[in-house]
């Protein structure tokens, strides 16, 4: 990923240009219900600071922004009650890592039994 593009649709989703189906907010992190689920859970998680992808999160971050980030995560898989089941995040990143939306992100998954993460042909 190269520069952040501001009109990507979280960002306008964090601007409140287009609606989402909300499940946690705080000062640095929005959370909301995937519009195409992958699984019977499918929450985004977003940081609401311009951050193209993971590796951008990790290295311009203030350290409460990343806090606060995974604090998200955990309260969300407990309210979702996926903690004793379990439940797999995912952060694409670049063409390779299938991102799609140019805004650093996180899916939780669950509510079922996900199976391998990648099939042995596509590891290889």
């Amino acid at each position: 990923m190269s520069s952040y593009d501001n009109d990507n649709i979280f960002a306008k989703i964090l601007r409140g240009e287009i609606p989402c189906d909300k499940v946690y907010e705080d000062d640095h992190v929005l959370a909301f219900n995937d519009i195409s689920p992958q699984a019977p859970v499918h929450v985004l998680v977003i940081p609401k600071g311009s951050y193209t992808d993971i590796a951008d999160f990790g290295a311009n971050a203030p350290v409460e922004e990343v806090a606060a980030f995974h604090k998200a995560i955990a309260l969300i898989a407990r309210e979702k009650d996926l903690k004793d089941s379990g439940f797999r995040t995912i952060a694409n990143a670049g063409v390779n890592g299938g991102q799609e939306v140019p805004h650093f992100h996180v899916h939780i998954l669950g509510g079922k039994a996900l199976g391998p993460m990648l099939r042995s042909s596509e590891a290889a």
